[in-house]
């Protein structure tokens, strides 16, 4: 652990307009930790703005506040995003570039983050491996910001453990992510609505999508390793979006003897984005790193050029290793 959340209050306190942010490509915990912050910040009477470079997955639209983030590019940013903030908040970043958001460069920048790699990049930063998800760390913040958890608030905090958990499958849970999930109950949150919004909010394309990838799925090293794979072609045959992939990559978790998962999605004729999945002990994270990405042990992603099958061979050869 690296700073703390009195250090990040004490920060917040001294100015009165922030841009918060996250990562390109919005999970959950990211979207969650923004939105948990801007509520508490507008408790305090602070003037918010949230940008992201990419939309929220469709599934949490639904939730309290989504229509508050707006989405740049890197091709064509809002161009009033340097003005108007003398603080930027940072969340699930490992560095500022992980945003893809352009204009966040300002003097006040507060990092908060639970990825193993984090660059410290920020005027302030707290970094803490332990946290299941960063929004328990947010629930620290806006603790020591002395501001009362609203349904608003803890719906947030709950969509962060819950995602970033798998449904608390994976990841650094404690006794902290379960008391936290207590007192988001207590505010008269339904967790369990929270988690159907969540996990059962998709198309019928998702579910023909889950039967395409399974029945194309290679198994290797003994079955331990399970490789999936889509494009742009597969998700139309199916009537899916790249929001109905969400959370499909942990599928094949649920047999015994696979270890780690691989889902490999077709960027450019050159270009793969690979998400991995694993359970113990089994790094993915050190795959990921290897090839410029990063993550969890068992929650990692990283993007990779070249054809199909060299990026296929490619992460064989690398979980083989691990494993």
């Amino acid at each position: 652990m690296s700073g703390s959340a009195a250090e990040v209050a004490a920060a917040i306190r001294q100015h009165d307009t922030f841009l918060l942010t996250s990562h390109a490509r919005p999970d959950g915990d990211a979207m969650g930790s923004q939105l948990a912050m801007a509520f508490a910040l507008d408790a305090l009477g602070k003037r918010v703005r949230l940008i992201n470079h990419d939309p929220s997955p469709a599934p949490y639209l639904g939730f309290p506040g989504a229509d508050r983030i707006e989405v740049s590019s890197a091709a064509a940013p809002l161009p009033d995003v340097p003005l108007h903030a003398e603080a930027t908040i940072v969340m699930e970043c490992g560095d500022l570039l992980r945003t893809e958001v352009k204009g966040l460069e300002r003097p006040t920048i507060i990092n908060i983050d639970h990825h193993v790699g984090n660059t410290m990049f920020g005027s302030v930063n707290w970094f803490d491996a332990s946290a299941a998800a960063c929004t328990e760390m947010v629930a620290d913040v806006i603790d020591a910001l002395g501001v009362t958890w609203t349904r608003e608030i803890a719906t947030h905090l709950y969509l962060g453990i819950v995602t970033d958990t798998g449904g608390f499958r994976h990841g650094p849970i404690s006794a902290r992510t379960f008391q936290i999930s207590a007192r988001v109950a207590a505010t008269g949150v339904s967790p369990a609505l929270v988690a159907r919004d969540v996990f059962d909010g998709f198309g019928i394309g998702r579910v023909r999508l889950t039967g395409a990838l399974l029945n194309a799925m290679e198994l290797h090293h003994d079955t331990r390793l399970a490789m999936l794979y889509y494009d742009d072609d597969v998700l139309q045959s199916c009537g899916a979006t790249s929001d109905d992939t969400d959370g499909l990559v942990n599928l094949p978790l649920g047999a015994k003897d696979v270890v780690a998962v691989a889902l490999v999605r077709k960027q450019t004729d050159t270009q793969y984005r690979v998400s991995m999945r694993s359970k113990g002990d089994v790094s993915v994270r050190a795959v990921a790193v290897e090839h410029g990405g990063g993550g969890h042990v068992n929650a990692a992603a990283c993007s990779i050029a070249g054809s199909r099958e060299s990026v296929t061979r490619t992460i064989v050869d690398a979980i083989g290793h691990v494993l």
